[in-house]
């Protein structure tokens, strides 16, 4: 039996973490074309390499995250060597719980912005424009040409809705990153 993906199922899988794979990675480098650049690699070397791969479907995004994390480590540390600034040093103490931030982080913004999309569409707009873009109500009712009332009634609606649909350890979690993100 091979252990090969099928195509459709890659493209699941692609499209299912390309975008916090790419968040997470950026977290790393603070340049979003390399991010991106580091994340179509890897996912094009785990294509090429399945064959020799015995990868579990459940260790798949682990085998990812890793993957991503170790090409950042590896880009910076060639940046540092390009600058002149590794002296012959061992890899940062920190750079392991950096990458574990980084990885919680995405997950729990990916798993938000999922959440949010399951909202109804000015429900939806309200409260990315107050809780993701940090817009005050005024701003968002003077954008919207909206009552100030109706920006607040639609921030608490979503906020009801997005707490029936998440765990509220989860949701606290997401609140505090997003509130350290501005």
């Amino acid at each position: 039996m091979s252990s090969r993906i099928h195509i459709n199922s890659f493209e699941e899988l692609f499209r299912n973490n390309y975008a916090k794979l790419c968040h997470f990675a950026f977290q790393f480098l603070k340049d979003e074309d390399v991010a991106k650049d580091i994340v179509q690699e890897t996912f094009t070397t785990f294509w090429d390499s399945q064959q020799s791969l015995q990868v579990e479907p459940n260790a798949i995004s682990s085998f990812l995250y890793a993957s991503v994390r170790n090409a950042c480590l590896n880009k910076l540390r060639r940046l540092k060597l390009e600058n002149g600034y590794l002296n012959n040093q061992e890899a940062d103490p920190f750079e392991e719980a950096i990458g574990l931030n980084s990885m919680i982080r995405s997950e729990v913004i990916a798993e938000l912005h999922k959440a949010i999309t399951t909202l109804p569409k000015n429900c939806q707009l309200i409260f990315r424009m107050g809780y993701l873009e940090g817009l005050k109500n005024p701003q968002i009712a003077a954008e919207l040409g909206i009552s100030i009332n109706t920006v607040k009634t639609q921030k608490k609606r979503g906020l009801e809705l997005i707490k029936m649909r998440v765990n509220p350890d989860f949701l606290a979690l997401a609140l505090i990153l997003l509130a350290h993100q501005q």
